[in-house]
């Protein structure tokens, strides 16, 4: 019994498994919080542009699409 207790003692390949699953998820962790703050950014980014652009686009049906007189006439 006494050897298998020392075998035992010494055998660290779960704990080396145990270790690599730890930091895989302190990674995962990471990941998520760094990819949330980005999502917020690039949304807060876009909303930017598409204000930008719907304040300064055209009013729909103001142009002339050839409609009128060009002159040429009689």
């Amino acid at each position: 019994m006494l050897k298998f207790m020392k075998k035992f003692h010494r055998d660290e390949e779960g704990a080396t498994a145990i270790e690599y699953g730890l930091i895989a998820a302190l990674v995962a962790i990471a990941l998520i919080g760094a990819l949330g703050a980005l999502g917020d950014s690039l949304d807060g980014m876009f909303t930017g542009v598409s204000d930008t652009l719907d304040a300064n686009a055209p009013a729909a049906g103001g142009g002339d699409a050839g409609g009128g007189d060009a002159g040429g006439g009689d």
